[in-house]
């Protein structure tokens, strides 16, 4: 049986490109990136779904005025399993993508897919339509042979995972009774060229606006002033090297294994040079390991403040930009094990157990206690100009996605 579905996913890579031309057709940018939106995209794989076959759908919208019909459309698509008391295995992709950027940057038209040398070319080809499709092939040849899942199967496909799935997989977990602790989810949006990596871990993450507010004065006299930003150099070192010192632990399964603390983007102040700054503003990007709480980095930081605000007489404050922590799946997850099995199989070589500083989606679903690991078989050309994706590369995902689908385990 799993040669005949084989055979039928190798013979889908007409589909897998017509899928991905028509997907990056449609610009599924968020509004916070200047976009309308996924609605578009959805109402276009919904209309697919249904005219493939799959006959128990769902969507799921998450209001939001700022886009296009005024919603954030989560789709779902069910193929129910022999075995109705075996865990359910959700697949989840994300429907929006990030915008081009520079367009001199790119060879074609990043909106129109090319299909050249075995690879489709274009804005959202990999991120995170690869997994998409390769989902769609897998299920759509248990469809078209007539095969019923093992047990049953949720393709799940998801608003707003690039900028923080406010619209997508963390407001379904807040308004919506989906999901249960004996479930699988495989979230095919990282991974690695050969296939082997499967993430079951990531950083915690912490953004951080750092405000430092003095008194201006003019650069000859700079007794009568408080200088904002030397205050904030002395405050960002302080902060790089205080926490790297003090959230010191390793962790193999990572890389970097270290937790990072990493000032980054800097706002201007003044505009000449003979004047002491009265404020500054910068910012930091922080990935901390899992066996810390980001609450003791917060306590870290408030002391490492309090220090430099009495040194340089000025005042600080910080705002949350963005912030996550995640707990891990484990290794000897039947899950983990079972799709470990699979990509020795098809891939020929022993599947790699590894944590990441980035941020997925799948870590709404852990700390739901839903065991979830990630992975695909890509080159990790997300974001860049001229994304693209291997063809046979989804079909065998779709191969290792079907064997999942059929299996007990």
């Amino acid at each position: 049986m799993k040669q005949k579905i084989f055979k039928a996913i190798e013979e889908s890579r007409a589909l897998v490109v017509e899928l991905e031309t028509e997907l990056t057709a449609r610009r599924a940018v968020s509004p916070e990136a200047g976009g309308e939106g996924e609605l578009e995209k959805a109402d276009f794989l919904f209309n697919w779904l249904r005219n493939a076959g799959f006959s128990v759908l769902e969507r799921h919208d998450a209001p939001d005025p700022r886009a296009k019909g005024g919603v954030r459309p989560n789709l779902i698509a069910t193929l129910e399993g022999e075995n109705r008391d075996a865990p359910r295995l959700w697949i989840m992709s994300h429907l929006d993508v990030v915008p081009p950027g520079d367009a001199s940057l790119w060879k074609s038209d990043p909106w129109t897919a090319v299909c050249k040398d075995g690879r489709v070319i274009g804005r959202g080809v990999e991120d995170n339509q690869h997994g998409l499709c390769a989902s769609l092939a897998a299920a759509n040849a248990l469809l078209t042979l007539g095969i019923q899942p093992y047990r049953t199967i949720k393709l799940l496909f998801v608003a707003d995972e690039e900028c923080g799935s406010l619209y997508g997989v963390d407001w379904l977990l807040k308004n919506r009774n989906l999901f249960l602790t004996s479930d699988f989810a495989l979230v095919p949006d990282s991974g690695s060229s050969d296939g082997l990596s499967i993430e079951i871990a990531e950083k915690n993450m912490l953004w951080l606006r750092v405000n430092t507010k003095g008194v201006q004065a003019h650069g000859s006299t700079p007794h009568l002033g408080r200088n904002a930003h030397l205050a904030a150099c002395d405050l960002a070192l302080a902060l790089h090297y205080g926490l790297c010192e003090k959230f010191n632990r390793k962790d193999p399964l990572f890389n970097p294994p270290a937790s990072t603390f990493e000032i980054t983007k800097k706002e201007a102040n003044i505009p000449n040079i003979n004047t002491i700054p009265a404020e500054d503003v910068f910012y930091m990007d922080m990935r901390i390991l899992p066996c810390y709480k980001n609450r003791e980095v917060f306590a870290e930081i408030d002391r490492i403040k309090s220090r430099i605000q009495e040194k340089h007489g000025v005042s600080i404050e910080y705002s949350v930009m963005q912030e996550g922590e995640s707990m891990p799946t484990d290794a000897k997850s039947p899950f983990v094990k079972a799709l470990s099995g699979r990509i020795e199989g098809l891939y020929g070589g022993p599947a790699r157990i590894v944590g990441i500083g980035g941020g997925t989606a799948a870590a709404f679903l852990r700390n739901a206690g839903v065991d979830s690991a990630v992975w695909c078989r890509i080159n990790e050309t997300a974001h860049q100009p001229n994304e693209y994706t291997v063809i046979d590369d989804i079909i065998g995902d779709a191969k290792i996605m079907a064997s999942l689908m059929i299996d007990e385990y």
